[in-house]
């Protein structure tokens, strides 16, 4: 997959009618995948390039970074996930503040027909642009009537009785309902990291666990969750811990997975780390043995919900 930036970069010359999905895309969601499914369509019946654009930093951080959200994606996961999802170009647009004055016609003049060039733009319902977010979907049709490209939209997109949104996601994310999220993503919330050495505490108990030191911003709140470990391509079952094991009075934030049916030395590879379903909240014990206890329930009650996947 190619990623050019606006707007230090050139139009590429092998750059071929491209259809672009417009959009912030953090976390790639059910709603992100309709979008992308119908550039992908219209770019093959046009021999035209699959494309999709998106903004960095997050267009919050600099209009209001008191208020922005945790992301549910780094820039990089994102590229990833939209190059998995079959998009053959992504346009990284730098979003800075003179930008955010920018007008809807300004914007699309400058960086949709000026350097890209597009024949298509498919947005989200509720997709907003330029100053004061003034810029809706009948604003890019008649402007797409006007500069000669065609503009079209995907009505909101529901799970069961939800709008599918990214919002959304990080709401249920931070309540620690990551079964609703993943539902909604289509895929387990994950977070990447490197496993780093701790202090040992799971091993001395009998539970060996890797430490993740994670680049993602968003946690899920403290608690015990059944998780998917992913080394080197393959999924693992295991249990994770977010908190700061209070049995052992240590009081300092630590992400740490103890896997069901893996044991190789971990440290110091990347992994990624996929949130299924919450167990229950971490609580202090009043020893060891009593932690150790609760910690082997918690195996037994992943290993059932695990039976079901082929994990």
């Amino acid at each position: 997959m190619e990623t050019i930036h606006f707007p230090d970069d050139p139009r590429p010359p092998w750059l071929v009618h491209p259809v672009l999905a417009l959009g912030n895309f953090d976390g790639l969601h059910r709603g992100h995948l309709k979008i992308i499914e119908r550039v992908r369509r219209g770019a093959a019946e046009h021999g035209g390039t699959p494309m999709a654009m998106t903004f960095d930093p997050h267009p919050p951080r600099v209009l209001r970074p008191d208020k922005a959200p945790k992301l549910l994606m780094t820039k990089s996961q994102r590229l990833e996930s939209l190059h998995s999802a079959g998009i053959s170009c992504v346009a990284v647009v730098r979003f800075t503040r003179e930008l955010s004055e920018w007008d809807p016609e300004m914007f699309i003049r400058t960086v949709l027909v000026d350097w890209l060039r597009v024949s298509e733009v498919w947005v989200g319902a509720n997709f907003l642009f330029g100053h004061g977010r003034v810029g809706n979907f009948t604003v890019l049709r008649t402007l797409g009537q006007h500069y000669g490209f065609r503009a079209d939209k995907i009505d909101p997109v529901r799970y069961k009785d939800f709008v599918v949104s990214s919002t959304r996601i990080r709401r249920l994310v931070s309540e620690g309902r990551v079964d609703e999220a993943g539902a909604l993503l289509g895929h387990p919330y994950f977070i990447d990291g490197t496993v780093v050495a701790g202090r040992r505490r799971g091993r001395e108990i009998g539970f060996p666990t890797a430490n993740l030191q994670t680049v993602n911003e968003l946690i899920p709140p403290h608690g015990v969750y059944a998780t998917t470990t992913t080394i080197d391509g393959v999924v693992h079952a295991g249990i994770t811990n977010v908190g700061v094991r209070p049995t052992f009075g240590e009081g300092e934030l630590t992400v740490e997975t103890h896997l069901l049916k893996y044991s190789a030395d971990l440290y110091g590879r990347s992994v990624r780390l996929g949130f299924v379903q919450r167990i229950r909240d971490e609580r202090q014990f009043p020893d060891v043995d009593a932690l150790r206890e609760q910690i082997e329930a918690d195996r037994r009650t992943a290993d059932r919900l695990f039976s079901r996947f082929c994990v």
